[in-house]
């Protein structure tokens, strides 16, 4: 369904050194630098699949969706969405794809919901039949009911998103791209959020790509993960695996019966010293043993007192981040 190959983006940007002098030479000779936002990245994704395309700021994320959605074109590669490619096809293309930014508004701001949903329904040209039944089934699911004749400006962010991801959805497109679609949002309405967008993709095969920097996205809606880094694609795999080998890592909350100026045990990286308070990590080569870290801890110091704790999803990312460099 999806298929990027060898995409590659760059950019030529206007460099001025400070200082008037420097303006005022700008004038006449400009300074451009090439910066690589992405370098040879190719991935395919199947039908009905939900994947999470992540990496930290910078790491050319955005720059991928813009060319998956047809907004700009790759410096070189070839991207085709069924069969199509999202900017020479444009007009056939767009009917395919929804997409969600979750920092920015794609229905009016000042109208009715319900009329910026009608303009959708001209803009597609969508059979009045399909318009109100998608719309009926997207009322009833994201509880849009006393949404429908508000503004968008009079709603909350929760309320607000799942106006949006109706939009998206109203043309009953084959693919959803989501762009940090919970951000912002309370719990309650994350939730919702996820629920549908799962519930969408068992009932209708919809195929979602998702760029969040929310893990606990990640692991509700999609077990495959594609990493981006520095513009390359770094990682394209199974997020359990990814969580079982750097959820191996455990914290260790030691509490001491004296103060110490250090403490050092094999194996371990040692976080804190904060008086009798000390906390440590084991290393990626080192299995965590209870009963061995009492017995090396013993053999230095005084102890009063142990607990543990497997790491968080966001401290799984950021250990596979530390690990590419990013």
């Amino acid at each position: 369904m999806i298929k990027l190959e060898n995409i590659s983006k760059t950019y030529k940007v206007f460099c001025r050194e400070k200082g008037l002098r420097a303006a005022f030479k700008s004038l006449f000779k400009r300074k451009y630098k090439t910066i690589e936002a992405l370098k040879n990245v190719s991935f395919e994704v199947e039908e009905g699949e939900i994947v999470g395309y992540i990496g930290p700021n910078g790491a050319g994320k955005s720059t991928t969706i813009k060319i998956m959605t047809g907004i700009i074109s790759p410096t070189s590669g070839t991207c085709l969405i069924n069969g199509l490619n999202p900017v020479k096809d444009r007009k056939k293309y767009v009917s395919q794809i929804g997409a969600v930014f979750g920092q920015r508004a794609n229905l009016a701001w000042d109208v009715p919901v319900i009329d910026s949903y009608e303009l959708l329904r001209d803009i597609y040209k969508i059979p009045n039949s399909e318009y109100e039944k998608n719309l009926q089934n997207l009322t009833e699911k994201l509880d849009l009911a006393e949404l429908l004749h508000l503004p968008i400006r009079q709603m909350s962010l929760g309320q607000r998103m799942r106006c949006e991801i109706a939009g998206a959805l109203l043309h009953s497109p084959k693919i959803l791209f989501l762009d940090e679609p919970t951000i912002g949002l309370d719990s309650i309405s994350k939730l919702k959020v996820r629920e549908f967008i799962k519930q969408m993709n068992k009932e209708t095969k919809l195929t979602v790509i998702l760029t969040t920097h929310d893990m606990n996205d990640i692991d509700a809606l999609t077990n495959r993960i594609i990493l981006i880094g520095k513009g390359q694609k770094l990682y394209d795999g199974s997020f359990e695996k990814i969580k079982e080998e750097y959820s191996k890592s455990v914290l260790v909350k030691v509490q001491m019966a004296e103060v110490y100026d250090k403490v050092e045990i094999k194996g371990y990286e040692t976080l804190s010293v904060n008086g009798i308070e000390v906390e440590l990590k084991n290393l990626p080569e080192t299995t965590f043993s209870y009963v061995k870290l009492v017995q090396e801890l013993e053999k230095k110091y005084k102890i009063v007192d142990i607990s543990t704790t497997a790491l968080e999803l966001e401290e799984v990312i950021y250990n596979l981040y530390k690990e590419y460099e990013l």
